[in-house]
């Protein structure tokens, strides 16, 4: 008998040691595997799209564009679907923790690529898609190679650019007439581009007769195609914009990454609009007292005036007569980027001597926004893509277009006065974007693919929240908080109306009202916000649902540490994991 026992324990032992190398084995071939899949796909993918390419870094297809016609379009669509298939006979279960997280981001990306191609098909009504000035821009903005080099390549997409013209024109169909609008508007500053920055280095290379052949090819290619936008497509752009329930539903899902639902959204967002509107009049309290001494009998800081009893009208009134107070400084086209370049010196102090998170050594440049890009956002960071060796970055605004009026041009710097420029800042810059970026470029992992697929929603997210930690420190007094909490008032109102305008019918004028009524904006900002919402369905919401979770990890953190919390070791390791969405940050921060 115990001979028997002797022999079933080493059987035994043998199987569970020979299952544990098994399991290993699988584990160390999973990683190989996806690894090797993914790898292979970042390879293909730059090759087959090297607009993109260009943008990450990788220059060898520096004189190609994307292939616009039907059947690239087929090819991707395939492209996406092969690799999905593959990735999912793949065991996730069996992967690390670092390329467990990588591959459900890979799977994500491909079937929402795959739903943007079969479902939205934005390549019939979106004439903005075929704008390649970003393709020629990407290779003068940024000093990564000689400029004669850089201008060689500039020509090779310059003589391909009659075939993005003829692939629009044969594959647009009914677009919004928004989309046919702002389409004209910057195939303008494509064709200014090519005749204006791009000839100034051209002229200073002395390449004039190497690239001027290109230049008329390209020019008359898009002077041609602004024609037919305005002539033919534009009379037929009767196409409608609204997503509608369905496609807007998906489209949110991947647009956000987040556990968060359509409805959940909703609902929170109307919670946090009315509780930030409380939250601006307590603060308009202290400005009031501030600005209008003579008027103070109007309005006191008493416990009454902190709570919901105090009369709607009386709330909007002084919260109103405050913002426009401030409004009264504020920059103008001429000196609005130098303005924003002492901004940017000052929060950079800011935050170094707070010390709440780890400041970056990259330097960034503050410049005027290009032509080509402007129609849909009033600033945007630029950074070099995670393959680029020289790292350049950007932070780029837009002056108001020259066609505006001089009423319109003033309701737009009283939105973007010179408090709410130090915000906007805050936002793109520092410690926003720029330096949520540079921490990111920091992460390694196996393979590139959390570095190519940044979240939107986690970026975005973090720079709302990177403004209310800024005022939390007391950065720029309570006039610079005003204006904090004025843009989480849209940040959570943007979220309302992409919802409201592309699933429940939300007219213009409604739409407008809403966001000057509820939110205290300019009505030039409004109308361009409408636009905005038009163009970029589900974008609007990421600012909000971003810098909820972020929100949501620090309390989490604070939760598991008792409150007792280091803020720069937090925020630090916040922002070591990349940029995945939030839900993987708080994952891999063991807060679940």
């Amino acid at each position: 008998m115990l001979h028997k026992i002797s022999a079933l324990f080493l059987i035994g032992f043998f199987l569970f040691q020979n299952g544990i190398v098994f399991s290993n084995v699988t584990k160390e071939t999973a990683d190989k595997q996806f690894e090797q899949l993914a790898n292979k796909y970042l390879t293909e993918l730059l090759k087959t799209n090297p607009e993109r390419a260009t943008g990450l870094g990788e220059h060898q297809y520096d004189h190609l564009l994307n292939d616009y016609s039907l059947a690239g379009v087929k090819k991707s669509r395939d492209f996406n679907e092969s690799y999905l298939n593959q990735l999912k006979a793949i065991p996730f279960d069996k992967l690390s923790r670092v390329n467990n997280v990588d591959a459900r981001i890979m799977r994500e990306r491909l079937e929402a690529n795959i739903f943007g191609i079969d479902v939205l098909r934005e390549y019939e009504w979106n004439p903005n898609s075929y704008n390649v000035g970003g393709a020629i821009n990407a290779l003068i903005s940024r000093d990564f190679a000689p400029l004669k080099e850089r201008l060689m390549s500039a020509k090779g997409r310059l003589e391909m650019i009659p075939a993005v013209v003829a692939a629009a024109k044969a594959n647009l169909k009914n677009p919004p007439r928004v989309h046919t609008e702002t389409a004209i508007a910057q195939n303008r500053g494509v064709i200014n581009l090519i005749k204006g920055d791009l000839q100034m280095f051209i002229d200073q290379a002395g390449m004039k007769a190497e690239l001027a052949s290109a230049q008329a090819t390209a020019i008359a290619a898009l002077t041609d195609y602004g024609k037919w936008l305005e002539t033919d497509l534009l009379p037929r752009s009767n196409g409608e914009f609204r997503l509608g329930e369905e496609k807007y539903r998906q489209k949110l899902k991947y647009a956000l990454s987040s556990d968060l639902s359509k409805e959940d959204l909703l609902k929170r967002a109307e919670a946090d609009l009315k509780a930030t509107q409380d939250k601006m009049f307590e603060v308009s309290i202290t400005l009031y007292k501030k600005y209008f001494s003579d008027k103070i009998r109007t309005i006191r800081a008493s416990p009454e005036a902190r709570t919901m009893t105090v009369e709607p009208s009386t709330k909007y009134r002084t919260i109103k007569a405050v913002l426009d107070k401030l409004a009264e400084k504020r920059p103008n086209n001429e000196t609005i980027v130098a303005q924003a370049n002492q901004d940017l010196k000052e929060t950079t102090e800011f935050v170094r001597a707070k010390n709440f998170v780890t400041v970056p050594t990259e330097p960034v440049k503050v410049i005027e926004m290009p032509e080509f890009a402007r129609g849909s956002a009033v600033a945007y960071f630029d950074s070099a893509g995670p393959l680029e060796k020289k790292n350049e970055t950007f932070f780029t605004i837009s002056p108001t277009p020259k066609d505006w009026s001089d009423a319109r041009k003033e309701s737009f710097y009283k939105e973007y006065n010179d408090y709410m420029l130090e915000d906007l800042t805050v936002h793109e810059a520092m410690p926003g974007h720029y330096l949520q970026i540079m921490h990111s470029n920091k992460f390694k992992a196996p393979t590139m693919i959390r570095a190519i697929f940044r979240s939107g929603t986690f970026t975005e997210g973090w720079a709302v929240y990177a403004e209310q930690m800024m005022a939390e420190k007391g950065y720029g007094g309570t006039e610079v908080q005003m204006q904090q909490l004025k843009m989480k008032l849209r940040v959570i109102i943007n979220a309302i109306i992409d919802q409201k305008i592309h699933t429940a019918g939300m007219t213009e004028r409604e739409a407008v009202d809403f966001m000057m009524n509820e939110g205290f904006q300019e009505e030039g900002e409004a109308v361009g916000k409408w636009k905005r919402a038009q163009l970029s369905s589900t974008q609007l919401s990421t600012y909000y649902v971003g810098s909820v979770e972020i929100n949501d990890l620090r309390q989490a953190y604070e939760a598991k540490n008792k409150g007792k919390i280091d803020m720069k070791q937090m925020h630090d390791q916040m922002l070591s994991f990349g940029s995945p969405p939030a839900k993987y940050v708080k994952e891999m921060m063991n807060l679940n």
